[in-house]
């Protein structure tokens, strides 16, 4: 029997969010199904994060072991024709007996998607966050210069366990230009770990910067002295579980940009 490791790619948007939740329709609720077809016999699929309801990703990662006789290109095909077409394997790796996707993962990589424009666009409402009035790009870019460093971010988000530690180590944030639609804006944001809705939060208070509705130093002291701030959260439909990086020799070699 050996481990894999898997990169997922998947459209959260008629999804309860990823972990298993009773007969609740969850991605790793119908990769288990998809398993099972293969006669895995596990009880549950290891994965690096919980994405919530309506977040989708694009590098979610998740390890399993299974007995299979087939190369892994043959298991990733096998495990696609099984699963539903929101959900689908990138890649399939073996992986040491003691890798986890979660307790191995030396950062992670979160991208979220908005676009200014008065009118909606429904070909585009699925993926992203539609803003109007019109953001001042440059604020958003002062904004996200911010975050960089280790901090208490107790005012974007709760830890995933009560009574958890609430300090993180952001590596990199950025807002880009975006050609996927008229006035698009991504945010790019790398990070040891997050906290519970902690992208979704940095990207309401850098957004409420944007349109001149919250001053930079009052985003600097909820980063710096973790301080509450307006409430508020952005919508999950422009959030992406864009990469998962691990050390040498677990898929993702390369650096991420520190």
């Amino acid at each position: 029997m050996a481990r894999y490791q898997v990169i997922l790619a998947y459209d959260g948007t008629d999804f309860e969010g990823f972990q298993r939740q009773g007969s609740a329709r969850t991605v790793q609720l119908v990769v288990e199904e998809a398993l099972r077809s293969l006669n895995w016999q596990g009880r549950t699929i290891l994965a690096a994060g919980r994405t919530d309801t309506g977040v989708h990703a694009a590098g979610q990662v998740i390890a399993f072991e299974l007995e299979w006789a087939h190369s892994t290109e043959k298991l990733g095909r096998a495990i696609n024709a099984n699963l539903p077409h929101d959900v689908a394997v990138k890649d399939v790796q073996f992986a040491a007996d003691d890798f986890h996707p979660r307790y191995s993962a030396r950062a992670r990589s979160y991208r979220y998607h908005v676009y200014c424009q008065p009118e909606r666009n429904p070909l585009y409402d699925r993926y992203a966050w539609r803003l109007w009035p019109e953001v001042n790009p440059d604020r958003l870019r002062q904004a996200a210069e911010l975050l960089p460093g280790t901090h208490d971010f107790a005012a974007f988000g709760t830890p995933p366990q009560p009574g958890g530690s609430t300090i993180r180590s952001v590596h990199q944030a950025s807002w880009l230009p975006y050609a996927g639609e008229a006035g698009g804006l991504l945010f790019e944001v790398t990070a040891n770990a997050f906290l519970h809705r902690m992208v979704r939060r940095m990207v309401w208070l850098q957004v409420m910067v944007g349109l001149n509705r919250l001053e930079l130093d009052k985003l600097a002291r909820a980063i710096n002295e973790a301080q509450p701030q307006t409430s508020g959260l952005a919508p999950a439909c422009g959030l992406v579980l864009w990469k998962v990086w691990y050390n040498a020799g677990q898929e993702n070699e390369e650096k991420f940009q520190a």
